[in-house]
């Protein structure tokens, strides 16, 4: 009888390991499975992305780079290109750099967004390509919009946003004379201005408090005149990669296409 009864507790012990191997067996597949589900409505949804810009309006789009950003950024003219040839049909783009003396125009306002996103160069990378200040070339960009055309209006500005040509203090940080001007002209003109923020080889390279001030300078720009500033704290520079993807969110809800 003894031998009976610690058999049939084996067998009780052995169905239980057995049972338990069964769930976590399941439990295994379960969350395979819900990777692979994961990953396949991520790639969707890169895929949706990617197509999101053919449901808005057409828009008229500068996009100007600051001359003087880190070289990094020569890194990210992949996306960039990307991003241009994403817009709807019927949208023109301009590209320009923001450089020593005046905005060098690369690519005149034009409706092939192939040869526009051809004309993007490397940035240069170095100070003796710095602008007396970011926001003077892009008040003269915004002249060169079609004040015919009935598309809307943008500026995609990819710059460290700092302006110290008259001085720099606190009190300067977002509320210089040609931001405000800046400002006043894209409100004008139904520009918003959209900006990314990237250091220069300057001050806002190595300054934390110098890449703050250009932070909140561009984010009142793009506030200001219906945009939105996109940037990643104030320690260096990643990748433009979210800041295009939520870009697109942006402009996919500001300029849905009428159904």
């Amino acid at each position: 009888m003894r031998v009976a009864s610690e058999s049939l507790q084996i067998g009780v012990v052995k169905n239980m390991i057995y049972r338990k191997v069964l769930a976590l067996a399941a439990a295994f597949l379960i969350a395979l499975s819900a990777i692979g589900m994961a990953s396949a409505k991520a790639t969707k949804n890169d895929d949706n992305e990617q197509r999101s810009l053919q449901s808005i309006e057409p828009l008229n789009l500068a996009i100007l780079i600051q001359d003087d950003v880190v070289s990094q950024v020569g890194n990210e003219l992949g996306v960039t290109r990307d991003f241009i040839r994403s817009l709807p049909q019927g949208s023109s783009v301009m590209v320009g750099y923001i450089t020593a003396g005046a905005l060098q125009v690369r690519q005149p306002f034009t409706t092939d967004l192939e040869k526009a996103a051809k004309s993007l160069r490397i940035p240069q990378a170095s100070r003796a390509s710095a602008p007396f200040n970011p926001y003077v070339e892009v008040l003269e960009a915004m002249r060169k919009f079609d004040t015919s055309s009935t598309n809307a209006n943008a500026v995609l500005l990819i710059s460290d946003g700092l302006d110290t040509s008259r001085g720099f203090d606190s009190t300067a940080a977002g509320h210089t004379l040609d931001i405000d001007r800046t400002i006043n002209e894209a409100n004008k003109r139904r520009i918003a201005i959209f900006s990314f923020y990237a250091p220069s080889v300057g001050l806002t390279s190595y300054s934390h408090l110098a890449a703050s001030y250009g932070q909140s300078s561009l984010n009142r720009v793009s506030n200001e005149t219906g945009g939105r500033a996109f940037f990643q704290g104030t320690t260096g520079f990643v990748t433009f990669d979210p800041y295009f993807a939520r870009l697109r969110e942006t402009l996919n809800r500001q300029y849905a296409r009428a159904r």
